[in-house]
Protein backbone atom coordinates (compact mmCIF):
# COMPACT_ATOMS: atom_id res chain seq x y z
CA UNK A 1 0.00 0.00 0.00
CA UNK A 2 1.09 3.52 -0.62
CA UNK A 3 2.38 5.70 2.36
CA UNK A 4 -0.33 8.38 1.16
CA UNK A 5 -2.87 6.09 0.77
CA UNK A 6 -1.78 4.72 4.01
CA UNK A 7 -2.31 8.12 5.70
CA UNK A 8 -5.43 8.77 4.10
CA UNK A 9 -7.12 5.17 5.56
CA UNK A 10 -5.05 6.19 9.23
CA UNK A 11 -6.80 10.06 9.33
CA UNK A 12 -10.15 11.34 8.22
CA UNK A 13 -11.40 7.94 6.09
CA UNK A 14 -11.35 5.50 8.73
CA UNK A 15 -12.78 7.97 11.20
CA UNK A 16 -15.77 9.47 8.92
CA UNK A 17 -16.37 5.53 9.10
CA UNK A 18 -16.58 5.29 12.27
CA UNK A 19 -18.79 7.80 13.27
CA UNK A 20 -20.81 7.21 10.64
CA UNK A 21 -21.30 3.65 11.63
CA UNK A 22 -21.93 5.18 15.57
CA UNK A 23 -25.07 7.42 13.96
CA UNK A 24 -25.89 4.42 11.99
CA UNK A 25 -26.05 2.17 15.34
CA UNK A 26 -27.86 5.37 17.54
CA UNK A 27 -30.70 5.95 14.35
CA UNK A 28 -31.90 2.21 14.70
CA UNK A 29 -32.47 3.29 18.49
CA UNK A 30 -34.14 6.30 17.35
CA UNK A 31 -35.91 3.56 15.08
CA UNK A 32 -37.07 1.04 17.58
CA UNK A 33 -38.29 3.83 20.05
CA UNK A 34 -40.81 6.08 17.04
CA UNK A 35 -42.11 2.41 16.36
CA UNK A 36 -43.66 1.97 19.88
CA UNK A 37 -46.62 3.49 21.88
CA UNK A 38 -45.73 5.71 24.84
CA UNK A 39 -47.53 3.00 27.09
CA UNK A 40 -44.63 0.74 25.91
CA UNK A 41 -42.23 2.66 27.97
CA UNK A 42 -43.54 1.21 31.26
CA UNK A 43 -43.48 -2.58 29.92
CA UNK A 44 -41.68 -5.38 31.77
CA UNK A 45 -40.06 -8.62 31.05
CA UNK A 46 -41.54 -11.49 33.30
CA UNK A 47 -38.30 -11.62 35.21
CA UNK A 48 -38.52 -8.66 35.99
CA UNK A 49 -35.66 -5.74 36.09
CA UNK A 50 -35.50 -2.39 34.22
CA UNK A 51 -38.67 -1.02 31.97
CA UNK A 52 -38.16 -0.58 27.99
CA UNK A 53 -37.75 3.25 29.09
CA UNK A 54 -35.09 2.58 31.85
CA UNK A 55 -33.07 0.45 29.21
CA UNK A 56 -33.18 3.26 27.05
CA UNK A 57 -32.10 5.30 29.82
CA UNK A 58 -29.58 3.22 31.24
CA UNK A 59 -27.83 3.17 27.74
CA UNK A 60 -27.83 6.96 27.41
CA UNK A 61 -26.53 7.06 31.06
CA UNK A 62 -23.60 4.54 30.11
CA UNK A 63 -22.74 7.02 27.28
CA UNK A 64 -22.30 9.24 30.39
CA UNK A 65 -20.28 7.54 31.89
CA UNK A 66 -17.74 6.66 29.46
CA UNK A 67 -18.45 10.56 28.75
CA UNK A 68 -17.60 11.63 31.70
CA UNK A 69 -14.07 9.47 32.01
CA UNK A 70 -12.96 10.34 28.94
CA UNK A 71 -14.13 13.73 28.04
CA UNK A 72 -15.84 15.60 30.44
CA UNK A 73 -16.24 18.89 28.30
CA UNK A 74 -18.95 17.16 25.94
CA UNK A 75 -20.82 16.58 29.29
CA UNK A 76 -22.03 20.47 29.09
CA UNK A 77 -25.36 19.91 27.42
CA UNK A 78 -26.22 16.42 28.03
CA UNK A 79 -27.84 15.23 31.69
CA UNK A 80 -28.46 11.78 33.08
CA UNK A 81 -32.10 10.41 32.43
CA UNK A 82 -33.96 9.44 35.96
CA UNK A 83 -36.23 6.47 36.37
CA UNK A 84 -39.29 9.53 36.99
CA UNK A 85 -40.79 11.15 34.03
CA UNK A 86 -39.06 8.88 31.19
CA UNK A 87 -41.06 9.79 27.54
CA UNK A 88 -40.14 8.90 24.32
CA UNK A 89 -39.45 12.46 23.74
CA UNK A 90 -37.10 12.63 26.82
CA UNK A 91 -35.42 9.53 25.69
CA UNK A 92 -35.27 10.47 21.74
CA UNK A 93 -33.56 14.06 22.84
CA UNK A 94 -31.66 12.58 25.31
CA UNK A 95 -30.19 9.64 23.19
CA UNK A 96 -29.16 11.88 20.35
CA UNK A 97 -27.47 14.40 22.83
CA UNK A 98 -25.48 11.78 23.92
CA UNK A 99 -24.37 10.28 20.43
CA UNK A 100 -23.58 13.61 19.50
CA UNK A 101 -21.04 13.29 22.68
CA UNK A 102 -19.67 10.03 22.04
CA UNK A 103 -19.29 10.73 18.47
CA UNK A 104 -17.35 13.88 19.65
CA UNK A 105 -15.25 11.25 22.10
CA UNK A 106 -14.63 9.10 19.08
CA UNK A 107 -13.02 12.13 16.85
CA UNK A 108 -10.92 12.94 19.86
CA UNK A 109 -10.28 9.31 20.48
CA UNK A 110 -8.55 9.05 16.90
CA UNK A 111 -6.46 11.63 17.10
CA UNK A 112 -4.72 10.45 20.40
CA UNK A 113 -5.22 6.74 19.35
CA UNK A 114 -6.94 5.96 22.68
CA UNK A 115 -10.06 6.25 24.86
CA UNK A 116 -9.21 7.46 28.55
CA UNK A 117 -9.93 4.08 30.59
CA UNK A 118 -10.03 1.96 27.86
CA UNK A 119 -8.12 -0.56 25.69
CA UNK A 120 -7.33 -1.29 23.33
CA UNK A 121 -8.57 1.18 20.82
CA UNK A 122 -10.99 3.56 19.39
CA UNK A 123 -12.75 0.97 16.67
CA UNK A 124 -12.56 -1.19 20.27
CA UNK A 125 -14.33 1.25 21.93
CA UNK A 126 -17.19 1.86 19.40
CA UNK A 127 -17.15 -2.24 18.97
CA UNK A 128 -18.10 -2.36 22.76
CA UNK A 129 -20.54 0.71 22.75
CA UNK A 130 -22.36 -1.23 20.05
CA UNK A 131 -22.24 -4.12 21.46
CA UNK A 132 -23.41 -3.16 25.44
CA UNK A 133 -26.60 -1.15 23.49
CA UNK A 134 -27.55 -4.22 20.88
CA UNK A 135 -27.96 -6.24 24.38
CA UNK A 136 -29.87 -3.88 26.06
CA UNK A 137 -32.21 -3.15 22.34
CA UNK A 138 -32.37 -6.80 22.41
CA UNK A 139 -33.46 -7.27 26.30
CA UNK A 140 -36.23 -4.60 25.27
CA UNK A 141 -37.70 -6.82 22.29
CA UNK A 142 -37.84 -9.37 25.09
CA UNK A 143 -39.77 -6.99 27.68
CA UNK A 144 -42.07 -5.72 24.70
CA UNK A 145 -42.92 -9.29 23.80
CA UNK A 146 -43.64 -10.50 27.33
CA UNK A 147 -45.76 -7.31 28.14
CA UNK A 148 -47.85 -7.49 25.60
CA UNK A 149 -46.38 -4.63 22.95
CA UNK A 150 -44.51 -7.15 20.22
CA UNK A 151 -42.74 -5.11 18.04
CA UNK A 152 -43.71 -5.26 14.90
CA UNK A 153 -42.24 -7.11 12.43
CA UNK A 154 -41.26 -4.43 9.85
CA UNK A 155 -39.30 -2.88 12.70
CA UNK A 156 -38.49 -6.26 13.90
CA UNK A 157 -36.51 -6.51 10.32
CA UNK A 158 -35.70 -2.53 9.81
CA UNK A 159 -33.01 -2.47 12.91
CA UNK A 160 -31.26 -4.54 10.14
CA UNK A 161 -31.55 -2.11 7.11
CA UNK A 162 -28.12 -0.15 8.32
CA UNK A 163 -27.96 0.72 4.46
CA UNK A 164 -31.03 2.87 4.92
CA UNK A 165 -30.99 4.03 8.43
Amino acid sequence: MAAGVFQMAKGNLVMDTLIDTWYIHHRIHLYVLEALPEEAMGAIAASKGRTVGEQFAHIHNVRLMWLKSALPEALANVEKIEKEGISKALLASALTASADAIALLLEKAQQEGRVKGFKPHPAGFLGYLISHESHHRGQIFLSLKQAGFPVDKKTAFGIWEWGVR
